[in-house]
């Protein structure tokens, strides 16, 4: 079976988030299952610089205005399309922020034309090109199956997977004309939003299967808690609506191997994590004094629960401990936590901004991983901190409820515990927790226990990757028994 794959960003070639990491690693994991991905990313200049000798693969004219060259390439384990319109993509800051953080004010113009452009090449407009099914990605890519079942009248099968509910591609209905769809695509029962135009809503409406990144997830999007304004569309498509845990690359995120870390390490050598600790504090230019040492890496914002984490400074800093963060987001978030910084000079860190590579340290030298999210589609950090022995500390929601075992008394005497949970997300929970934490940091050997626990967690995309190909395959022979279609390609990808 061959599948195109319609996602705004990748590893390793752009990431903002852990949609690129997903993006990067379920293709490989999906070749041991029988199945060819072909990725298809917009022509960044970060990505455009990291593939110096791609080829021309053909040319789409008329595509919003815009004729697009695609282009193909090879990395890592990757098979890459590339689409190529300077004008929308070639520009500086990232994939949807201008280098002042703002968002770019024709991101609806530029990912309808990255929507529709893989419409057309699902649709086999490149030669020597054919696809069974295409797989898009969160609502960037929400559009393509508006296009094919409203523009083309295609049933071509199609898989949307949503990565976080909360980024839904909303946009004034000024622009339904430019669109290029017909009338039936602008009705409520696909794009118009509450007055607007909802991209992911749309795909939501137009997809064969919609599956999210944990089955938790699946279930809280049903209401109008988590729904994000979309549950009763996502009540419409219950039967149709999977999750799947997210699983991480082993071979990126090996602490064994890593050639981030100034120490390499594995569960028989935990020792060797101190150095790696020693070079985390330095890094943030913080002393050691023996405690535990806490770490937080992700966005600044609400629905991370960043804004507790001023909160809870004070306990960690009676326990003894550390605390160092990276990441950015909200601007009252990053003052309260720089004012912290300040005010503990040798206690807490902050860097403001994303590094791969500091994120591989923090996740090998770090102690415990805070992880306060209000809700968690799936989350990856915490999967790569167990890998590591960062010990993850969690809020009760979504996939952070499902890949950790809380480390409860009885999960303790049965060593079976990974990490810890609090609930409520709150932050009086948050500091009890912190507290539970401390207290079980200063028990050597069983903490040692608890990291050799966790770090034998298996969340490869072995087993994720087995049910993708399963759904892949129930839906393109669904497909092929209705319409009477020929065989999955075997010509394509030449």
């Amino acid at each position: 079976m061959h599948v195109l794959s319609v996602v705004s960003e990748i590893y390793p070639l752009i990431k903002t988030g852990g949609l690129a990491d997903v993006a990067g690693a379920l293709p490989k994991a999906l070749a041991t299952q029988g199945i060819r991905v072909l990725s298809l990313v917009p022509g960044y200049p970060q990505v455009l610089a990291r593939l110096p000798h791609r080829k021309e693969a053909g040319r789409l004219e008329g595509v919003l205005g815009h004729t697009a060259i695609v282009t193909r390439a090879q990395t890592e384990g990757l098979d890459l399309l590339v689409l190529e319109i300077p004008e929308l993509f070639d520009r500086a800051g990232g994939p949807y922020l201008d280098e002042h953080g703002r968002d770019h004010p024709d991101n609806w113009l530029r990912f309808a034309a990255f929507s529709l452009a893989g419409a057309r090449i699902g649709l086999g407009e490149l030669p020597h090109l054919k696809l069974d099914l295409v797989h898009v990605h969160d609502w960037q890519a929400a559009l393509l199956p508006v296009y094919l079942r409203h523009k083309y009248a295609s049933t071509l099968p199609v898989v949307c997977t949503i990565h976080n509910l909360a980024f839904q591609g909303q946009f004034a209905f000024h622009i339904a004309p430019r669109l290029e769809l017909p009338s039936s695509a602008l009705d409520v029962d696909c794009l118009e939003y509450y007055g607007g135009i909802g991209f992911l809503k749309g795909g939501l409406t137009c997809s064969d299967i919609v599956t999210t990144v944990s089955p938790t997830y699946a279930r809280e999007i049903l209401s109008p808690e988590l729904g994000m304004g979309l549950d009763g569309v996502l009540q419409t498509r219950r039967s149709a609506l999977y999750g799947i845990v997210n699983g991480i690359d082993t071979e990126v995120w090996n602490p064994a191997v890593d050639p981030h870390l100034p120490k390499t390490y594995d569960v028989r050598s935990l020792a060797r994590r101190q150095q790696n600790r020693a070079a985390l504090l330095g890094c943030f230019g913080l002393i050691d004094h023996g405690g535990p040492l806490f770490a937080a890496l992700t966005r600044l914002t609400w629905q991370k629960g960043a804004d507790m984490l001023p909160e809870v400074v004070e306990e960690i800093v009676a326990h003894g401990g550390h605390l160092v963060i990276c990441g950015q987001g909200d601007r009252a978030i990053e003052t309260a936590l720089q004012n912290c910084a300040e005010r503990h000079h040798e206690r807490i860190g902050l860097h403001v901004g994303y590094s791969e590579d500091l994120a591989h340290l923090i996740v090998s030298g770090s102690d415990i991983l805070v992880q306060p999210s209000r809700f968690e589609p799936c989350g990856l950090t915490q999967l790569y901190a167990m890998r590591y022995g960062a010990i993850p500390l969690v809020g009760r929601t979504g996939g952070l409820s499902e890949t950790i075992i809380d480390a409860n008394d009885a999960a303790m005497a049965r060593e079976v515990a990974t990490g810890f949970q609090f609930h409520p997300v709150e932050p009086h929970s948050l500091r009890e927790a912190v507290r539970r934490a401390c207290d079980a940091y200063s028990d050597r050997s069983s903490w040692s226990s608890l990291q050799r626990q966790a770090m034998k967690a298996d969340f490869s995309w072995e087993r994720s990757a087995a049910q993708y190909a399963q759904l892949f395959e129930a839906v393109w022979t669904a497909w092929h028994q209705s319409t009477g279609g020929s065989a999955p390609a075997s010509a394509g990808h030449a």
